[in-house]
């Protein structure tokens, strides 16, 4: 039986917020959950939890790609919570359980990327400092990790490291139908057309669509828990982006291949390519990276886009770079037998 969870306690700032438990997907416990409302009114869903662990080793900050939501991050926030890391997770503006700004709440859209810059910056001010421990991390997928490298260029920055699997730096030239993208994409949004779907695009989420095939992962069960997430909740759905979001994300992706960009982080990043992955652009990741002052990559044969939802052989890889990367990061012999 599919069920959905009672509201969770929220903290004296936020109102409370429903994540949705299924038998395959529980919520994990001891948690917070809430909303803040941006600058312009937008409702942003955010969830928090201790770590789990005997270690005590700060936070890690989840952001996630496009059309994602927190329930799909369940697992990967109980392996980080066993490691001993507080977790702290959003969802971007326009998906999962934050506000959708169009009529049709299938259309993902966005205006401009710096949306996004400003929606992680009061993410930080408001939930994740005053209420999650310190030293701060942050695991970034896809378009969160384009949205987490434009954070790091400031002075300012809160994380100590950042991992980005499968960033958002180019796409791979197949993943889209349009010729010459970018100059379409500009001109159709300037001629008013910015909210219509991409050719092609309709309302249907790629994790609602048939496993054969699809782009994200190898691991059937892990896809089945997704997809009995969205029968349950189907409003956290999210189907093709509009025009105007390929524009917001080609003006953003330019920024980061510019020639003063990827010396200008001031983070060290280890950044996680997916060797099967037909969505982002493998040889932009790698190109970047070397272009870093403190950057390391690591490539995962046979993974695709979503390398924390693949198969375990793929995902203890992963972890294994992560445990290597992030200081005092790996769980105790006692922790993994208690399973804590």
């Amino acid at each position: 039986m599919l069920t959905v969870a009672e509201p969770m306690p929220s903290t004296d700032r936020v109102s409370q917020e429903i994540l949705v438990s299924t038998p395959r997907n529980p919520v994990p416990g001891g948690g917070t959950a809430g909303h803040f409302l941006a600058s312009d009114g937008a409702r942003i869903r955010f969830a928090w939890w201790g770590p789990t662990g005997l270690n005590k080793l700060g936070t890690v900050c989840i952001l996630m790609g496009r059309a994602e939501f927190i329930e799909k991050y369940f697992e990967v926030i109980s392996d980080l919570r066993r490691r001993g890391f507080a977790v702290a997770i959003m969802d971007h503006r326009g998906q999962g359980g934050s506000s959708r700004p169009l009529a049709n709440p299938r259309k993902g859209h966005v205006d401009d990327f710096a949306q996004y810059d400003a929606d992680l910056e009061q993410f930080m001010a408001e939930i994740v400092l005053p209420d999650c421990p310190a030293p701060y991390y942050a695991l970034a997928h896809s378009m969160g990790a384009n949205i987490l490298l434009r954070a790091t260029r400031s002075r300012m920055c809160w994380f100590d490291r950042i991992i980005l699997t499968a960033p958002l730096i180019a796409l791979e030239p197949n993943h889209t139908r349009v010729p010459r993208p970018p100059r379409v994409a500009e001109v159709l949004t300037l001629c008013g057309m910015g909210t219509m779907h991409v050719p092609g695009g309709n309302g249907i989420a790629l994790d609602e669509r048939p496993f054969e095939g699809n782009p994200l992962t190898s691991d059937a069960q892990r896809y089945a828990r997704t997809q009995e997430v969205l029968r349950t909740a189907p409003e956290l759905a999210l189907g093709s982006p509009t025009i105007g979001w390929y524009h917001a994300a080609w003006q953003s992706m330019s920024l980061l291949n510019s020639d003063p960009f990827p010396r200008s982080v001031k983070v060290p990043a280890l950044i996680v390519a997916s060797g099967n992955d037909p969505i982002v652009s493998l040889r932009a990741i790698e190109g970047f990276t070397s272009r870093l002052r403190m950057g390391a990559h690591v490539l995962i044969p046979g993974a695709r886009h979503e390398v924390l939802q693949e198969r375990n052989g793929l995902r203890d890889q992963f972890w294994a770079a992560f445990d290597a990367y992030i200081p005092g990061a790996r769980p105790s012999r006692a922790e993994q037998l208690l399973g804590l």
